[in-house]
């Protein structure tokens, strides 16, 4: 029997079981909020700190597939100390997915880079990225199972994107000459994870669209799409004192993230290539603002 867990049933892993879950027997996820177990597509087990139910230890047991998007804090891996023997012992277990984040990178000044570029996060929530991709690897190695990590650049789709932040009023122009990132649309973060589990990858995988730009030019777009103005020019050292520490962290580091890997050696053909091209999706299919998630 094939049964796919994801541990953190967040905003990537539920877009991936819509389109891809049927070809499982059994999907289960991990939830922190006791609310939501009712009323979900999938078995929704509580996981929370150090407490996992006995449900989820023994529905562990019976996994083939994992998909980790459950974020690090400012520390270590919130999943290994936790489960870490659970997943280790299942006897089934054929494909491992961790979701890490381009932020590993660090600051390249706007120069292109790869997977063979060395990490270096510009803050700490990067580090604890490469803190848990290391101890996924290990894992793997000692459980002689694949362990794919897809990095991926800043996510969008369905209910998070420009739109959506520009018409509540909490879409910033941020006045940074220079500043570029990668975007990934959300249904093609589905591919790159479907693949991976189909061909049982093992390796690091950067997941972005391959064409970099300024984040005000998506603002702007969105904008020009809904046939409104754009926010003003926020000064930088004002947009230090007004916003959050975590929005200016996407600011910390700059570079071009090439996506080669992807689409040679994952055989992902980008439904949304760019910004432009997954915004116009968007705005056709409508963009209401979807709940609130684990990840």
């Amino acid at each position: 029997m094939t049964a796919l867990a994801c541990i953190g049933f967040g905003y990537s892993a539920r877009h991936y079981v819509a389109e891809f879950g049927s070809r499982f027997a059994r999907v289960i996820g991990t939830t922190r909020d006791p609310h939501k177990i009712a009323g979900e597509p999938v078995e929704l087990f509580m996981f929370e700190g150090e407490y996992r139910s006995d449900e989820l230890h023994r529905a562990l047991a019976d996994v083939s597939h994992l998909l980790i998007s459950a974020a690090p804090g400012e520390g270590d891996d919130p999943v290994l100390p936790v489960l870490g023997g659970d997943i280790a012992a299942a006897p089934g277990l054929q494909s491992i997915v961790y979701l890490s984040s381009t932020g590993v990178y660090g600051d390249h000044r706007g120069g292109w880079i790869d997977e063979t570029t060395p990490t270096v996060p510009a803050h700490s929530r990067g580090g604890a990225r490469v803190k848990a991709e290391l101890a996924w690897q290990a894992l793997g190695r000692e459980r002689n199972c694949p362990v794919a990590i897809l990095r991926l650049g800043g996510i969008y789709g369905p209910g998070q994107n420009a739109f959506v932040r520009l018409l509540a009023g909490r879409a910033h122009r941020i006045d940074k000459p220079g500043h570029v990132s990668n975007r990934i649309h959300v249904a093609d973060i589905a591919q790159a994870i479907e693949s991976a589990f189909a061909r049982c990858y093992e390796g690091v995988v950067n997941v972005t669209d391959g064409s970099p730009a300024s984040p005000n030019e998506q603002i702007e777009y969105a904008a020009e799409l809904l046939g409104i103005d754009p926010p003003p020019l926020m000064p930088f050292d004002e947009a230090k004192r007004r916003l959050s520490p975590f929005l200016m962290s996407f600011y910390e580091g700059c570079a071009r993230v090439r996506n080669d890997k992807l689409k040679r050696e994952l055989g992902v053909t980008l439904r949304h290539p760019d910004y432009r091209t997954g915004l116009q999706a968007l705005l056709a299919a409508g963009f209401e603002p979807e709940p609130a998630s684990d990840a």
